[in-house]
């Protein structure tokens, strides 16, 4: 039950991070369906050996065309994610990624590259994998209520310690 508060309250944190302060409606679907023209022009795909997707796109307000077919929940995490950088920089992913995808962290899941120029390489690998997904959702939520990342990471290291694969190569946070 308290899984599911937890993600219940990502979701939410997301949609409110997401919908932004004032927004009319019409205005926000407008920029909806500017956004979705643009990333379906702007968008480059690869295709990586271990099966992900690596789609770029001009910024990290216009989400990849992988997410199009996907559940509300996995979009709001993923709209989140590059507003959460350093937090999940600093979180380990326990699904093998590490080992079949080269993951240093549970951000790569989600984000394959931040462009100097603004662009963003997003991976779908997280639309994918529950276990990405949580630890993104748990991590986000908790420091949006305020844990520190070292915390955060603490009770992650110990919630996935037994019965998952092997931790990404990631450091642990400084205090």
């Amino acid at each position: 039950m308290k899984r599911r508060q937890l993600v219940i309250t990502m979701t939410l944190a997301a949609c409110v991070l997401i919908s932004g302060c004032g927004n009319e409606k019409e205005e926000h679907k407008n920029h909806q369906e500017q956004s979705q023209q643009e990333h379906k022009e702007s968008a480059h795909e690869e295709h990586l050996p271990n099966g992900d997707i690596q789609q770029l796109t001009a910024s990290i307000d216009i989400m990849p065309a992988f997410l199009d077919k996907q559940p509300e929940n996995i979009s709001a995490i993923y709209a989140a994610a590059p507003k959460f950088k350093e937090v999940l920089e600093s979180m380990p992913c326990y699904c093998g990624c590490g080992d079949s995808a080269g993951h240093k962290n549970n951000y790569d899941c989600f984000v394959a590259d931040n462009k100097e120029d603004g662009k963003i390489v997003w991976d779908d690998h997280g639309t994918k994998c529950g276990t990405c997904l949580e630890i993104a959702a748990i991590s986000m939520s908790e420091s949006a209520e305020g844990k520190s990342t070292l915390e955060i990471r603490k009770m992650i290291d110990e919630k996935y310690e037994e019965g998952f694969a092997e931790p990404t190569p990631t450091p642990m946070p400084a205090s």
